[in-house]
């Protein structure tokens, strides 16, 4: 315990001693200024290199399915036009297939609810489970 030499009140000093946090710092920095050029390697290992070759791996997910909304009601399965009992068919069909794709719809910025509603429940009847909704992002 530290003792104060000046005062005459004869209690302990206040102020905290910092030359043994200054002295354990010191000796960390060092520590480490020793060991950090010991962790990279320095060994250069030549890799082989293959070709890029896609794996038919079936744990990969399916790709998604777009359906587009236009604002007069126009329906796109894929960029593709259709009409509602061609959207009920293809849908019908996805909606089989394991895994099922998940379905993003995507919708104007001025398209009524109603139509990209009609579109959900299309999806829901035909047994689709994913469904999501395509946005843009504000700047």
């Amino acid at each position: 315990m530290a003792f104060s030499s000046g005062n005459d009140s004869g209690g302990p000093m206040s102020e905290i001693n910092v030359t043994p946090l200054v002295d354990v710092m010191l000796v960390l920095l060092i520590i480490f200024m020793i060991t950090a050029p010991l962790m990279s390697h320095k060994t250069k290992v030549d890799l082989p290199q293959t070709p890029a070759i896609p794996k038919d791996d079936k744990n990969a997910p399916p790709p998604p399915i777009t359906v587009a909304v236009t604002e007069k009601g126009a329906t796109f399965f894929n960029d593709e036009p259709v009409t509602r009992e061609q959207l009920e068919s293809r849908l019908s069909v996805e909606a089989q297939k394991t895994p099922q794709p998940p379905l993003n719809i995507r919708g104007d910025k001025t398209t009524p609810y109603r139509y990209v509603n009609d579109v959900v429940n299309v999806a829901q009847a035909q047994g689709m489970r994913k469904v999501g909704f395509v946005a843009t992002r504000e700047r």
